[in-house]
């Protein structure tokens, strides 16, 4: 929904839903949630609403979650060691 948002601009629950393969109504629940995590903003627009993305929350929520990937990233890093460093202790010398 986001790079759909994000391409076009904006949309409708209508407008959207054209374009993947769920309903009308999925779509607008999607649209519900992102609008209460703050990632969109919704007008009224007729009978609809029209979203768009939150350019400044989204970058927010994009330097958490690269925060939170780094941070696993290096946890990860140092089980590799440990598990090598293991493995290494447990090898017979040749010798």
């Amino acid at each position: 929904m986001l790079d759909l948002l994000l391409a076009d601009g904006g949309g409708t629950a209508t407008t959207l839903s054209r374009q993947v393969p769920v309903t009308r109504q999925a779509v607008a629940k999607h649209l519900a949630v992102l609008d209460r995590a703050g990632l969109v903003r919704s007008v009224p627009a007729g009978r609809e609403r029209r979203y768009r993305v939150d350019d400044a929350q989204l970058a927010r929520a994009v330097a958490q979650l690269s925060a939170v990937g780094a941070a696993w990233d290096a946890r990860l890093r140092r089980i590799k060691r440990i598990a090598e460093a293991m493995q290494r202790s447990t090898e017979p010398s040749g010798g």
